[in-house]
């Protein structure tokens, strides 16, 4: 139960307070709309659909402040850092802030959905009743604000029937056109988002995704028509709706029904927003500044397979195991930042970033660096390079623990270079006070030959612990998924040579899966009474099976063997 608690309690704690929050708001608002005689004659005029407009407001600002927060990622990386302000629990649930952002833009969306439709039958009969006959309290109350010394209920003034008049209030009100733009730049950002169009077409997303510009300015304003309307304090003292109401046809008439006064709702969206947005503009400007500072690539590496190593050295850059940058190359785009895991050390005097060519913006800057030339390129002719970062991310917990799994897939191994580096290199120098005795690294990868880097990174670990009569210190197994036994048989014949034949590694490739369940139960056995880190970078649906691994392979007993897993996210 413990483990369960450290590996998904906490976070569906967030996500229950989360959810609560949202109805608690939802109800609270709902009632505040639904009950009050300030908005009697407004529920007389609009019905249920005042409140079911109203509460889902009160839940998108609420939402609408959480949205931006997630994604201030020098602010994330301030607090990861920190460990006085932030434990390991809390640093873990940082580590899921985009995870929490879609859950916050999906409830965004929810909420849209439901103050829309909500808002069109406002519309609807807001516009009927002004243009009905003087012979119900709608049309009564309608008709307020014709007339000198009154003020209406009905924010629309125009005796203009159906469906033009609700087309009318859509794209010459305030309220209508900036929802209308806000609905439509919501459903643009939420659309690109997906999946598909995230690898596929990277560009529609990221200018896409910037329209969350336009969609805040829109959500700021979109109150400032106040056309919710209630009636107010001094009127309610002379005048009770729930006694007038009976007789609407003689206000103003007798002394105890005088003529009801109104006033608009005050705008509210930009005190839920207003903090969120100056710390997302502090963030703008941060990156803003990092990107200006000078970049220099010291060595470009052309490695198979249309993988490129760019080495870079900026002044100030420090950086931790595992960590990732953003960058920009002004000569492929102007605008377009792409994420990248650093794979150098924090100890080399350089930082480095392994890009695999796989689209037109990775395409563009591979062509940049004149890796599509045969001759050699003078440093002066590499392009101008802008860097953001570096960035948190969970493998800066590695050393946290005695004993670790890394598990990566297929380009997710990078973040695992930086760590494998970083633990030689304080290997080296001082073993006696490295508190991480053990490391099972796993590589999964349809070919290794697209990853020969890495492999020969795994070749130098293992021939530098063979010298130091250590080669226990770490386990690894490789495995090409994209093969069988059958379809290795080829490879049978060299099985009893000193190395294997695809990697150049002592330790022999294998094919397909690993089977899980028995890799957690023997290294549980191994490491009894230890916090066993689980570190994965990858798809998922494998983060699924590592996690529920996690859970199920650990003990009850606080004593026994714990596996606590993290999922990188960037």
């Amino acid at each position: 139960m413990g483990n369960w608690v450290e590996n998904e309690g906490l976070s569906i704690f967030v996500v229950l307070v989360w959810l609560g929050l949202n109805v608690f708001l939802f109800w609270w608002y709902y009632l505040a709309y639904d009950i009050p005689p300030k908005f009697f004659y407004t529920r007389v005029l609009l019905g249920r659909a005042l409140a079911l407009a109203r509460a889902p407001a009160a839940c998108l600002n609420f939402n609408c402040m959480l949205i931006l927060l997630p994604v201030c990622r020098n602010l994330l990386s301030f607090l990861r850092g920190s460990s006085a302000c932030c434990s390991t629990r809390v640093r873990r649930q940082l580590d899921r802030n985009l995870t929490f952002h879609k859950m916050v833009a999906w409830m965004i969306a929810l909420h849209t959905a439901i103050h829309t439709i909500a808002h069109l039958f406002n519309v609807e009969w807001s516009v009927q009743a002004r243009v009905e006959e003087d012979r119900t309290l709608a049309a009564v109350l309608s008709r307020l604000g014709d007339n000198p010394n009154e003020s209406y209920i009905n924010f629309f003034r125009k005796k203009i029937g159906n469906p033009v008049g609700g087309l009318y209030v859509a794209f010459t009100y305030l309220a209508g056109l900036t929802g209308v733009i806000i609905t439509l730049a919501l459903i643009l950002i939420i659309t690109s988002s997906t999946k598909t169009i995230r690898r596929s077409y990277f560009e529609v997303f990221w200018y896409t995704h910037h329209l969350f510009v336009i969609f805040f300015i829109g959500l700021v304003i979109h109150g400032a028509g106040r056309i919710v309307r209630g009636q107010t304090a001094e009127s309610l003292a002379e005048h009770d709706p729930q006694i007038c109401c009976k007789n609407f046809t003689h206000w103003g008439k007798e002394g105890s029904c005088p003529i009801p006064q109104f006033s608009g709702n005050p705008p509210m969206t930009w005190k839920w927003v207003v903090g969120p947005m100056f710390l997302y503009l502090c963030e703008r400007l941060v990156r803003f500044w990092r990107s200006q500072q000078k970049v220099v690539i010291t060595k470009v590496v052309i490695h198979p397979f249309k993988t490129i190593e760019l080495q870079m050295m900026k002044k100030g850059f420090k950086m931790e195991v595992g960590q990732y940058i953003f960058v920009k190359c002004p000569a492929v785009s102007k605008l377009e930042w792409h994420p990248f895991t650093l794979t150098s050390a924090p100890e080399e005097d350089y930082f480095s970033i392994h890009v695999r060519i796989v689209g037109d913006w990775t395409e563009g800057l591979f062509n940049a660096c004149g890796c599509d030339k045969q001759e050699f390129q003078e440093a002066w002719k590499l392009p101008k390079i802008a860097v953001d970062g570096p960035f948190g991310t969970a493998s800066e917990d590695v050393f946290s623990y005695e004993t670790v799994m890394l598990v990566g897939a297929g380009i997710g191994v990078t973040p695992f270079a930086s760590v494998l580096k970083s633990v030689w290199y304080k290997y080296c120098h001082d073993a006696t006070n490295l508190k991480l005795k053990k490391i099972y690294f796993y590589w999964l990868c349809r070919d290794t030959h697209a990853f020969e880097w890495f492999a020969d990174l795994l070749q130098s670990l293992e021939a530098q612990m063979q010298e130091r009569n250590n080669a226990e210190f770490l386990s690894y197994n490789i495995y090409l998924t994209g093969w069988d036994e059958s379809q290795a048989t080829h490879f049978v014949m060299h099985h009893e040579e000193e190395k294997d034949v695809i990697t150049g590694l002592k330790q022999k490739t294998l094919y397909g899966r690993p089977n899980w369940e028995n890799e957690f139960k023997t290294i549980a056995g191994q490491h009894p009474g230890s916090r066993i880190g689980v570190f994965l970078c990858g798809p998922e649906a494998l983060a699924d099976t590592l996690n529920k691994q996690s859970i199920s392979n650990s003990e009850a007993d606080p004593r026994g063997v714990h596996f606590i897993f993290n999922k990188e996210n960037f």
